[in-house]
């Protein structure tokens, strides 16, 4: 079986380093020239939670040579348009596309390489880039549950899911899923509250959790995620076992409690990482926040749902990508505390 991963960032690098490291034979594909050098030269150097080098095998998309039989894809939505169709050459009848981006990406590969071509999920662990041939893992995944949740648009459990959850297993439990657009929604509460306000105050996830309006707002964000998830006919997960069979209500001030312990027992192992787009902008690189939070509010406008938390992480993010706005905690500044029923 022939298997890429494509975009090696991050969380590419730590999957294929341990996809490498317990006998899955996988193709690393990044376009960052001196990242596939370092990590043909010296291996994949996973760091943090753990210390491993492993001799890996990356090639930059134009060395892609053949048909793949699973790709996993971890760019950046934002390269979809580039990337697709370059993938698209190394792809047959009976070829797949694990895409686990962020946000909600199944519809749009599918529209471009065919449903009966395209699954997805969600990975459940972080990661931080360092340099060329060196990621980090920044948490303890030994004890985890399961560290993706993956499964088919149309919620069937075949042959297909059940391969592409054996090559993930060789990191760690990957658990199927029958209902993957509920899960979309559920890891879109990290990605939208946890991940756009460590890029919109530019702190790590353990200083947004010890600010009292940031995390205040991790509650309001997640709470328009919900809505807007529910008006689309979906339901959101409950995210943390019994710990609040409704989390992210915040109709009085016991719910809004609830909420924020949700938030601060879900990232107390995460304290130290750093937002993806929080990295995009410290680089002066765009971020996927359209694809992440403007998600939410495209949502919201096409059910008549306000979202004013998640626009304003979408304009103080926009702000920074144009020199707007610094990276700074600030921009917190920006948030109208007439919005905020509790927390301040």
């Amino acid at each position: 079986m022939r298997i890429a991963i494509v975009g090696c960032g991050a969380m590419g690098t730590v999957l294929g380093a341990y996809l490498s490291k317990n006998g899955q034979t996988v193709e690393m594909v990044d376009n960052y020239q001196a990242h596939v050098d370092a990590m043909n030269q010296r291996g994949a150097h996973i760091v943090g939670t753990v210390d491993m080098t492993v001799p890996v095998r990356a090639v930059t998309t134009s060395q892609m040579q053949g048909i793949y039989d699973v790709i996993f894809l971890l760019t950046k939505q934002t390269a979809n348009q580039e990337v697709l169709p370059v993938l698209l050459s190394h792809m047959d009848v009976n070829s797949t596309i694990c895409t686990l981006q962020n946000g909600v990406p199944e519809p749009s590969v599918a529209e471009y390489v065919g449903e009966k071509r395209t699954v997805g999920g969600t990975v459940l662990w972080g990661a931080t880039f360092i340099e060329p041939g060196v990621s980090e893992l920044t948490q303890d995944i030994s004890a985890a549950d399961h560290l993706f949740e993956i499964g088919e648009i149309g919620g069937t459990i075949g042959e297909r899911i059940k391969n592409i959850a054996a090559i993930l297993n060789g990191m760690g439990p990957a658990k199927i899923t029958d209902s993957l657009m509920n899960s979309r929604w559920g890891k879109l509460v990290n990605n939208a509250c946890m991940s756009g306000m460590s890029a919109a105050s530019a702190k790590t996830f353990g200083e947004v959790l010890d600010h009292p309006k940031s995390l205040a707002c991790l509650c309001y964000l997640g709470r328009e995620v919900q809505q807007c998830c529910e008006a689309a006919g979906l339901t959101l997960p409950v995210l943390l076992g019994e710990l609040s069979p409704e989390p992210l209500r915040l109709e009085n001030a016991g719910k809004f409690e609830e909420c924020k312990t949700m938030f601060l027992t879900m990232y107390e192992g995460l304290r130290p990482a750093k937002a993806s787009m929080l990295q995009d902008l410290e680089k002066s690189k765009l971020t996927e926040v359209d694809l992440i939070n403007g998600f939410v509010c495209a949502a919201g406008r096409a059910s008549g749902i306000p979202t004013p938390f998640n626009d304003m992480v979408v304009n103080i993010v926009h702000g920074i990508e144009r020199g707007e706005l610094t990276l700074s905690q600030k921009n917190l500044d920006c948030f109208d505390e007439a919005l905020f029923e509790y927390g301040l």
